[in-house]
């Protein structure tokens, strides 16, 4: 019988290329993740394929856990966050989200990752109509730009 170690795997994610990740990897490394096994993506949450999120989804085992500051960046979308969450656990592999106190090993954690998933994408629909209203504030109040 072979016995394998569980590692710990963390993932970050910012939005843009102006957004410091610095915050994001320091509190993965604190939790016992080692440099290596810190995956990086620069991508918007609402992307369902991550190069790094990718990566780092192939190389977990079972028994191991994917550990990340908060489950926003994970995704936005509850179908995804739900799906992937269903996979990992069909899987053996657990979820830590260190912000949010979400250990899915525990049933509390089950619980509190799907609500927050929710919460998730609410949030990205509020910025996603924040950003509309300011780019087109005139053309939603019926009124038409004078030339």
């Amino acid at each position: 019988m072979r016995y394998f170690r569980q590692m710990l795997f963390g993932y970050a994610r910012v939005s843009s290329a102006d957004q410091n990740p610095a915050h994001q990897v320091d509190a993965l490394a604190r939790a016992g993740v080692e440099a290596e096994n810190i995956h990086l993506d620069h991508a918007g949450g609402a992307k369902a394929s991550r190069p790094q999120l990718d990566g780092v989804l192939a190389r977990l085992r079972g028994g191991d856990t994917l550990v990340m500051t908060r489950l926003d960046r994970l995704g936005r979308s509850v179908l995804h966050l739900i799906t992937l969450g269903a996979q990992l656990r069909e899987r053996g592999i657990e979820l830590k989200v260190l912000d949010q106190g979400i250990d899915t090993s525990t049933a509390e954690g089950r619980a509190m990752f799907g609500m927050l998933s929710v919460l998730a994408e609410f949030q990205r629909e509020l910025i996603v109509a924040i950003i509309y209203t300011r780019r087109f504030p005139v053309r939603d109040m019926g009124l038409r730009h004078a030339c």
